[in-house]
């Protein structure tokens, strides 16, 4: 991929954040006052202007936008009107946490996925590919918050085999890791499927095996590598998604990560948390999209010019 190609996609990246972050400012604005909630339904009308004077929220819209993004440039996106604290210093606290569910279940996600994929379109139209595909609706369709409240059901309340919520131990991880993968499980066998597939169709393939080349050295070393360039779409999306994914199961586990400080900053109102961490999931999935355009482009030469 040229430089210049290369210099205008990074400029496009730019500007999308740009746009991102006052599309998320003026939204975060208009969903409510915190000053009120802060105050308390007693606090007098002095009061709440102090306290508003005080979080720079008395200010102009525009001026609060200018503010907002010339701090950010910075490094400084503001304090939490309930902690007290840095915003950014609470969203990278919770954020090791998020990561490690995010990178767990993604591994989930490709060991489950792939290979069933793989499975089902080298057994095409037969009752494993029906079986692995009705497998992968299922848990594509299925919804995270369902299917974590049904493994704290069975392993938890019925089995007594793991905990319910919380962290602190590997025993913690495995029901969110397993509700988060296996519906990206689902997506990735489809895909996969779907993929490999074409690829088998292709006529360097038939060639293969009119040769005689066994069937496991033709799909892994002339089906798999081509039919991965497709994949990468799917791999940036689920690696974009880490944060944004983990919302509504760190609730469900109580699982002290990014996304259940989300929920928590959304209905306390605390504006400046809430900023910093869909900012932050915006830019994780422009910087994946960014970096699977360049992967393409590694991976296959036809696309390096588009």
């Amino acid at each position: 991929m040229s430089r210049r190609i290369l210099l205008i996609r990074a400029l496009r990246l730019c500007l999308t954040v740009l746009v991102a972050a006052i599309v998320i400012f003026l939204m975060v604005r208009l969903s409510g006052d915190p000053i009120e909630i802060l105050a308390g339904p007693d606090a007098t009308p002095e009061r709440v202007e102090q306290m508003r004077a005080k979080w720079g929220l008395d200010a102009p819209l525009q001026a609060q936008l200018w503010s907002y993004l010339t701090n950010a440039v910075r490094g400084d996106f503001g304090y939490s009107i309930k902690i007290g604290m840095p915003a950014a210093e609470l969203f990278l606290a919770r954020l090791p946490a998020t990561l490690l569910l995010g990178a767990t279940s993604f591994g989930v996600s490709l060991l489950v996925g792939l290979p069933l994929g793989i499975l089902a379109a080298l057994r095409h139209n037969s009752a494993i590919d029906r079986l692995v595909m009705t497998l992968a609706v299922f848990a594509f369709s299925m919804p995270n918050f369902f299917l974590g409240v049904l493994f704290i059901l069975l392993f938890s309340l019925q089995l007594h085999w793991l905990p319910s919520f919380g962290s602190g131990s590997a025993l913690h991880l495995i029901m969110p890791a397993l509700t988060l993968g296996l519906s990206g499980s689902g997506a990735m066998a489809r895909f996969a499927r779907s993929s490999m597939l074409d690829v088998l169709n292709q006529p360097y393939v038939m060639s293969a095996r009119a040769r005689g080349v066994p069937m496991l050295r033709r799909t892994v070393l002339h089906a798999l590598p081509n039919a991965l360039i497709p994949l990468v779409t799917i791999i940036g999306m689920r690696l974009g998604d880490l944060i944004a994914g983990a919302i509504v199961v760190e609730t469900v586990f109580a699982w002290p990560g990014v996304g259940r400080l989300l929920a928590d900053s959304v209905s306390s109102r605390d504006l400046a948390v809430v900023q910093v961490i869909v900012l932050a999931t915006c830019v994780t999935m422009v910087t994946a999209n960014f970096l699977v355009d360049i992967l393409y482009g590694w991976l296959d030469p036809r696309v390096k010019q588009s």
